[in-house]
């Protein structure tokens, strides 16, 4: 039977059943991570445990540039793991409250009176982001995130912040509600984050190489992420940590991440009825964690994405799995990585990709025809074309060049971006426009 997981952050098909009826095909896998690998798919690592036995343990692709040097990752490479970092906060919010130190029922203007319609909110709602509190990473973030923000300031900006919906009417995701829980545990404890991390979470359970990011440094094995441009991985800019706070500043790794899951489920963390109330589901939203249907089955877990790392983790109670990947380089979707790699877990049919491009060949002076700077009425942005050997190279202004390939005369594509440029072709020796088609829309470029 084919099931659908659900979620704002990652959905895919899997295929569940007779589960582990034959061995862990981790052949098969080294292949499918190899041929990915080998063709700029995506970079990171990836951990597979049951019942807390790694079962497979496996990193490639680079973690940093050193000059001219490739300094390539390894199974304790830390990588910034994003939103998994609201599951740790969910944890030890749900520690303070068995604590008696705070409640669920709780209202945010016991700390932060200045919020707006901070007396509705509680901290379950800002737990199961039914808060209303607008997203404030949707609105002029790039234009701030690669510098410090004191949290006076992140308060001042989310006090200033339109509510999206009333309190409890409905649920959206919101970074927001996970800095503010992030706060909150500070203001009871008097300890900032990294300290209860440590003292709640990291040294309970052993996990030595998680904790609370800085700017990525090399010397500590530590990732820098990383966007492909079709030629080459570039460097990305860095979001300043203490920006995320508790809805986003973990650095960590696969070994840690599944350690950190088991032992929550192991009831290590937090009691068996705070799992409990964790798991359920509201809208689609548990506290800090989300459920992903399949069959008659279930897996919990988060997922993360800061800069262009992006990380995934899942736990299934019934089978004891869990499963871990952090990655700092992708042009495929994340979600396609999960479908081979609990494909080939749970021994369903899979075929591994053909990453290779099947692009359609130019001869250089064929391109030539292409070359040109291009501008539309209905975008801002113009674009310059031009041949690089065989290859037409793009560049819109004011951003980086990008290689297109080809599929045929007429069309070229840059997967990274969803982009297509449809060229009409009307003269064997000059094209004037092209359309440029993505993320649903649709523009005509006339060249100059």
């Amino acid at each position: 039977m084919a099931c659908r997981l659900l979620t704002a952050f990652f959905s895919f098909l899997l295929f569940f059943s007779n589960m582990n009826a034959e061995p862990f095909d981790t052949t098969k896998l080294n292949k499918l991570i190899t041929t990915a690998d080998q063709h700029n798919q995506i970079m990171g690592a990836l951990t597979v445990a049951k019942k807390g036995k790694v079962l497979y343990n496996k990193a490639w692709g680079y973690r940093t540039f050193n000059g001219k040097e490739q300094l390539k990752s390894n199974t304790e490479t830390k990588f910034r793991v994003g939103s998994i970092t609201k599951t740790f906060t969910a944890v030890m919010i749900m520690q303070l409250i068995e604590e008696g130190k705070l409640a669920l029922t709780t209202p945010l203007s016991k700390f932060y009176p200045t919020i707006p319609n901070a007396s509705e909110i509680t901290i379950e709602l800002l737990l199961n982001h039914h808060s209303g509190l607008h997203n404030f990473t949707d609105t002029a973030y790039l234009e701030y995130h690669t510098q410090p923000k004191s949290q006076e300031e992140l308060l001042t900006m989310f006090a200033q912040q339109t509510p999206s919906f009333k309190p409890g009417a409905n649920g959206e995701y919101s970074n927001t509600n996970y800095v503010l829980l992030g706060f909150i545990i500070e203001n009871i404890t008097g300890e900032n984050y990294a300290a209860n991390l440590k003292k709640r979470i990291t040294s309970k359970v052993g996990l030595k190489n998680t904790y609370y990011g800085s700017k990525p440094d090399a010397t500590k094995n530590e990732a820098s992420s990383f966007s492909y441009n079709g030629m080459k991985w570039e460097e990305e800019p860095e979001t300043h940590m203490s920006i995320p706070g508790g809805a986003g500043s973990l650095v960590s790794t696969t070994n840690d991440l599944v350690k950190f899951i088991t032992a929550l489920f192991g009831n290590n963390l937090v009691k068996k009825t705070s799992l409990q109330k964790m798991l359920e589901m509201k809208d689609g939203y548990g506290l800090g964690i989300f459920q992903f249907p399949f069959d008659e089955k279930y897996c919990y877990g988060h997922t993360g994405g800061i800069d262009e790392f992006h990380s995934m983790l899942g736990y299934f109670p019934k089978d004891s799995v869990a499963f871990a990947f952090t990655g700092n380089g992708q042009t495929m979707e994340m979600n396609d990585l999960a479908i081979g790699v609990l494909s080939i877990y749970f021994n369903r049919p899979y075929e591994i990709p053909n990453y290779a491009l099947e692009e359609y060949k130019f001869a250089a002076e064929e391109l030539s025809k292409y070359e040109g700077t291009y501008s539309s009425s209905q975008h801002p942005l113009k674009i310059r074309v031009w041949k690089d050997g065989n290859k037409l190279i793009a560049q819109a202004t004011g951003q980086g060049p990008f290689a297109l390939t080809a599929v045929n005369e007429r069309e070229f594509k840059f997967d990274r971006a969803r982009l297509k440029m449809i060229f009409d072709i009307k003269s064997k020796t000059e094209i004037k426009q092209f359309t440029l088609k993505q993320g649903g829309g649709q523009y005509v470029f006339v060249k100059d």
